[in-house]
């Protein structure tokens, strides 16, 4: 697509004698995903906190840059303001991607506990480009969706699997899988044309990309808690007025609590429209956990002898808590 240059804040206005700022935020999902409508909340709160000397446009759906240049549009400054899914960033750093670590953390209390390892970590790493976090949110456990029953990992041999980072690249390679690399958006699509067979997913991905339409069976085996995340500029961030910045800070704590609240809702709601239209809810059998767990073991051990020390830093943290 065509970057256009967005400008780190516009003057449009001007309230209590300042010059209000309009941020444009790309976001990934579309609108009916909870991230987004969490996002739009984020942006409603922060423009009534500031009485309109802050305005963010939402831009969902990959609508203004692709999933993947968000960061970098963010820190290159043309906009301000941006969300995505953190472990793309593993190949920056490790430290981003344990949230993707299969089995590391699965469950929403193991998770939030891991965010509090890793956001010192993060936080560190990203000032080093000019981007400050604002604030993450979880998705629901992920899950396996295939055309039937899927009993153990042999099962899944041969099956052209659906990645979206390099951790799930490598877990379907060591499970015989061959990885495709497909953004949510293309999922339907892909399963349409047979450039992917099955994949691992939130239940929210899967019902709002219609699984029911092209997999059969849904398999909640919790493999990891991944969590999106909200980044700003540093620099346009600190030329916001401090009364605003107080309150961009205060409504992305109120997002971050609300988000994970919204995520725990979503998993039960989701997974019962997955099963409300058709597919088949299959709890994992104990073959199918024990050599999940295997690879996960494999996986961590892998990390653990290419991970940066800022990321065995986090790693420690977690399993010390």
């Amino acid at each position: 697509m065509k970057h256009i240059a967005l400008s780190l804040g516009l003057a449009v206005g001007v309230s209590g004698g300042v010059a209000a700022q309009a941020w444009d935020m790309p976001t990934p999902y579309g609108d009916t995903t909870f991230h987004t409508q969490n996002i739009m909340q984020f942006a409603t709160e922060v423009a009534e906190a500031t009485g309109g000397a802050l305005e963010i446009t939402v831009h969902s759906a990959g609508s203004l840059f692709p999933h993947g240049e968000i960061k970098n549009a963010v820190r290159s400054g043309q906009v301000p303001i941006g969300e995505f899914f953190m472990s793309t960033l593993v190949n920056e750093d490790a430290a981003y991607g344990l949230d993707s670590q299969p089995f590391l953390a699965t469950s929403y209390e193991e998770a939030a506990r891991l965010w509090e390892a890793q956001k010192p970590v993060v936080t560190e790493l990203l000032a080093e480009q000019g981007l400050m976090p604002l604030y993450s949110v979880a998705w629901p456990a992920q899950g396996l969706y295939t055309n039937g029953e899927i009993a153990t990992v042999a099962d899944l041999a041969g099956l052209r699997f659906r990645a979206y980072n390099a951790a799930l690249e490598e877990f379907a390679a060591l499970a015989g899988a061959a990885p495709v690399q497909v953004e949510a958006p293309d999922i339907p699509q892909a399963f349409a044309t047979g450039q992917v067979e099955a994949m691992i997913t939130s239940p929210s991905t899967g019902a709002t990309s219609t699984a029911w339409d092209f997999v059969s069976h849904y398999t909640p085996i919790n493999a990891w808690v991944p969590k999106n995340i909200v980044v700003v500029n540093e620099r346009a961030f600190r030329r916001l007025p401090e009364d605003v910045q107080a309150a961009v800070l205060a409504a992305a704590a109120e997002a971050e609590a609300r988000g994970w609240e919204m995520s725990r809702a979503e998993t039960d709601m989701q997974t019962a429209v997955l099963a409300e239209n058709g597919m088949t809810i299959v709890e994992p059998s104990a073959e199918l956990q024990a050599g999940l767990q295997e690879i996960g073991a494999q996986m961590l051990e892998n990390w653990r002898a290419n991970a940066s020390a800022p990321a065995l830093a986090v790693l420690e943290a977690y399993q010390q808590q």
